[in-house]
Formats: C-alpha cells, sequence, structure tokens
C-alpha cells in the first residue's frame, strides 16, 4: 500500500482537506498505515500535479478541498485489483525466537512474555477504536471494520501464541537444548578455533 492510493482512497469516499485527511488517517489508517501532515500534504500535491485530483473549492485563509478525478478513481481501482499487495517476509520478533536458547529459560520466557504484554495492549487499543469510533453505513465505516477486525484476530491471536511459546521455552526439552547451545558456547571459547581444528584433526 502506497500513500498516494490511501490519499486516493479517502477522497473516494468524499473531497476533503488537507486537515480534513489527517483526521481520517488518525481516524481511521493510522493503525494501518500512519502519515504525518507534512507527507499527506506533499502527495495532495503530487496528485493534483499528476492530474489523480483537484483543488475542487477553496475557503478561508487559505483552506483548499480536493477531489478525486475520474483518473484519479481509475488509478485506485488499478491498484485494488492489479497490484499485489507486498507481504513481508521478514520479522524480527520471530527471528529472535529461533536464538532463545541462547538465553536463560527465565530469560526466553520474559522476551515472550513482553510480546504477549505487547499484543495484549495492541488488542486493548483496537477495542478502544471498535468501542468508540463513529461507525456508519459509508464505506469507510463498513469496511474498516473489516479491516479492524483483522487487527483485533491478529492481536489476540499473537498474545495467545506468546504465553504458550513462554511455557514452551521451560519445558524440559527446550531447557536441555539450551543447556547443549551454552556448552558449546563455552567450549568454543575456552579452546578457540584452532584448538578446535587440532582436536578434530587428531580425533
Amino acid at each position: 500500500m502506497s500513500l498516494r492510493h490511501a490519499v486516493l482512497g479517502l477522497l473516494a469516499e468524499a473531497p476533503a482537506s488537507g486537515y480534513d485527511l489527517m483526521k481520517l488517517f488518525d481516524a481511521t489508517l493510522a493503525n494501518v498505515w500512519p502519515a504525518t501532515q507534512s507527507q499527506v500534504y506533499g502527495e495532495l500535491g503530487k496528485l493534483t500535479t499528476s492530474g489523480l485530483a483537484v483543488v475542487a473549492s477553496h475557503g478561508p485563509r487559505g483552506r483548499k478541498e480536493y477531489a478525486i478525478t475520474d483518473e484519479g478513481l481509475a488509478e485506485l481501482r488499478r491498484w485494488l485489483i492489479e497490484e499485489e499487495p507486498n507481504v513481508p517476509t521478514r520479522h524480527a520478533g520471530l527471528l529472535r525466537v529461533f536464538f532463545l536458547g541462547v538465553l536463560t529459560p527465565l530469560e526466553a520466557q520474559m522476551y515472550l512474555l513482553q510480546q504477549a504484554e505487547s499484543a495484549a495492549r495492541a488488542h486493548a487499543a483496537y477495542r478502544h477504536i471498535a468501542e468508540n469510533a463513529r461507525w456508519d453505513d459509508e464505506m469507510l465505516s463498513v469496511y474498516g471494520r473489516i479491516a479492524l477486525e483483522f487487527g483485533l484476530r491478529q492481536s489476540a491471536s499473537m498474545e495467545e501464541w506468546a504465553r504458550w511459546a513462554a511455557d514452551e521455552v521451560t519445558s524440559a526439552r527446550a531447557v536441555q537444548a539450551g543447556e547443549l547451545a551454552r556448552q558449546q558456547e563455552g567450549r568454543h571459547k575456552t579452546t578457540g578455533p584452532e584448538e578446535e581444528k587440532k582436536a578434530a584433526a587428531e580425533g
């Protein structure tokens, strides 16, 4: 998803000023695709230059209201239908899980419980939005609630997994694997690479 298409999508709902768009971003897209005021205003300039949006009206104190053009709507539809969304292939949190055996079982458990608490806070934030947003029958509300449900389910699943994993790293099998890893690390530090090669050759 690009900021360009996020702005076009909001303008497809109704014409809006830069200020209106920032309010909409904060209310609807902040947890999906956050943007700063300078980024939104900069993108509006690019959209008008490329003919995907126009200044539909002028108001007091230099207020401009932007509207999507037919070309802009066609570009939004093309993006929705033809472009495959980018799926992240890297996850720094899960990468750490592969190497938690380097830590003590308590340290590994604490890391995972922190992940569980982080997911719980995210879930609470999504619930707050669900319970306090002004939902109506317009496009952003209907489809926004569908997107919000993803956040609710994902955060709940993440918390459940992290608490399960926190128990797993204290199991006998995990503890034994961690101890073996630390013993191997200790032998490597004691003997050094050259000694290890010599011992291997003699063996």
